[in-house]
């Protein structure tokens, strides 16, 4: 064991002497805080870790983060990290975006990555706007948004990103929200323990461009009633007073609001939540104010057989035993040759 493994790291080992430029009370510094966290209780040694990202402000975040780090170019991230992943398999490879980033100019290179399932872990930053670029309409902006690139309103259907993800095969699906220090590390250590590709869409606060988009979410007098906090096993509850609960209709398939106490109601009525359940998780992850609670938490986990990295890796072994030729010099001397 090398010295940096024996020594317990702090969320501080990870914080780099860099300026950090974001604007203030941007919600970038919190997530910040939460992965430093996260990464301190994983307990990874930094020389065997790393961050990748794009183009925006997310982006930044390599320069923030007391590890390797790799500031790509727009929407590609994905296809860097794969690289990273395949050529170090030791590696922690981690990937920052933003929902521009990575649902717009990026979309079909994380599809990819989520369905080949390579062992790396992906964190969405959204905020429902480019903030980068002063403001745009995003894929992920609300139908109504009115910005420099839509002024009478967005009349784009917004994107899921969680229900995206689910829909072209992630194996590990989770959301969290900027602010929730409680939650936000734990959700971070539960993707890193997941083999194969972890996506974590975190709710962002873009304090120039849109702030509060969340506001009817994140507003501590409503949140409980505005968030269910999903854990594994348990019944799928919330409210201030823990009253509330979701069941499913098993005619309809449908989810439905109850309330403890009414009509006859009771904990034992309320669904109960499964992570391996891909059928549930979609319809989590769907949910939506003000019909619904916004769920919190690991909406997915049902980790696959091999990840695409130990399958490329085997190939290889395979490739290698029964080749002919082992070396470049073989390859150059072998066939027809010319002296010139």
């Amino acid at each position: 064991m090398n010295e940096q493994t024996a020594i317990k790291l702090t969320p501080k080992d990870f914080a780099t002497d860099q300026e950090v430029r974001w604007c203030p009370g941007c919600g970038d510094y919190a997530i910040l805080k939460g992965v430093q966290k996260a990464l301190a209780d994983i307990g990874t040694p930094r020389e065997k870790t790393v961050f990748v990202s794009g183009i925006g402000c997310a982006a930044r975040f390599p320069y923030y983060i007391e590890t390797y780090g790799f500031h790509t170019i727009h929407g590609r991230a994905p296809a860097f990290a794969t690289g990273i992943k395949l050529s170090n398999p030791e590696l922690d490879v981690w990937i920052v975006s933003g929902d521009g980033d990575a649902l717009s100019i990026g979309g079909n290179h994380v599809m990819h990555m989520l369905r080949r399932n390579v062992d790396v872990n992906f964190l969405l930053f959204n905020n429902e706007i480019y903030g980068l670029t002063k403001g745009q309409a995003s894929p992920t902006s609300r139908l109504g948004t009115r910005s420099p690139s839509t002024p009478a309103g967005s009349i784009d259907a917004p994107l899921s990103a969680c229900v995206m993800a689910l829909g072209v095969g992630a194996r590990f699906v989770a959301r969290g929200i900027d602010r929730g220090q409680k939650e936000l590390p734990g959700i971070l250590q539960q993707a890193h323990a997941h083999k194969g590709t972890s996506f974590v869409e975190i709710l962002q606060n873009c304090i120039v461009y849109n702030d509060e988009v969340f506001g009817d979410i994140t507003d501590k007098a409503i949140a409980g009633d505005a968030q269910i906090h999903v854990r594994h096993g348990e019944p799928l509850l919330f409210g201030k007073d823990n009253d509330k609960g979701l069941r499913l209709d098993p005619k309809t398939l449908k989810l439905s609001v109850a309330e403890l106490g009414k009509d006859g109601v009771t904990e034992d009525d309320i669904l109960v939540h499964d992570q391996t359940n891909h059928m549930l998780a979609q319809m989590l992850a769907a949910m939506d104010r003000p019909d619904f609670p916004v769920a919190i938490g690991v909406l997915y986990d049902n980790p696959a057989d091999k990840t695409y990295d130990a399958a490329v890796s085997e190939q290889l072994q395979v490739a290698k035993s029964s080749a002919k030729i082992n070396s470049i010099e073989e390859l150059l001397n072998s066939g027809s040759t010319w002296t010139v």
